[in-house]
């Protein structure tokens, strides 16, 4: 799915839509985002060399993971995915302008409103980074 069919699941919008696309296969979430530069999360860090923030690759993983929530976003009205954690996160090589981030998490288990996940980051065939997170469907207020 593309960006279109993104906001009829995710909440996020721009500048803060950090997917440029998305699918699930096998109950995999495969998202995928093109660096172009001109975000605003690389404007200043760092001028001369620009490296995408870890905490956005952390939020394009969560972003990816919420497409496995789908029904669970789109079914519930007024609901808000949230992180509740995020744990043994590694970053392994920086991501920077003109690169591909392919991104790919899976939901480990559910309880209730929280949901438990894995995923990473790579760029070609480089790993980029790797975490695991959780998040709850809170009810928006």
């Amino acid at each position: 799915m593309k960006r279109g069919d993104l906001k009829k699941i995710l909440p996020h919008r721009e500048p803060m839509l950090l997917l440029d696309e998305a699918e699930v296969i096998d109950g995999v979430a495969h998202g995928r985002i093109t660096i172009t530069g001109d975000e605003f999360f690389v404007q200043g860090h760092f001028p001369g060399n620009p490296v995408v923030p870890g905490v956005i690759l952390c939020e394009m993983l969560a972003q990816n993971c919420c497409v496995l929530m789908g029904d669970g976003l789109s079914g519930q009205e007024n609901v808000t995915p949230f992180y509740t954690s995020l744990d043994k996160v590694r970053f392994k090589h920086p991501v920077r302008p003109g690169d591909t981030v392919e991104l790919t998490c899976q939901i480990t288990r559910h309880r209730g409103p929280f949901y438990f996940a894995s995923g990473e980051a790579r760029v070609g065939d480089v790993l980029c980074v790797t975490a695991e997170m959780s998040f709850a469907l809170m009810p928006a207020e």
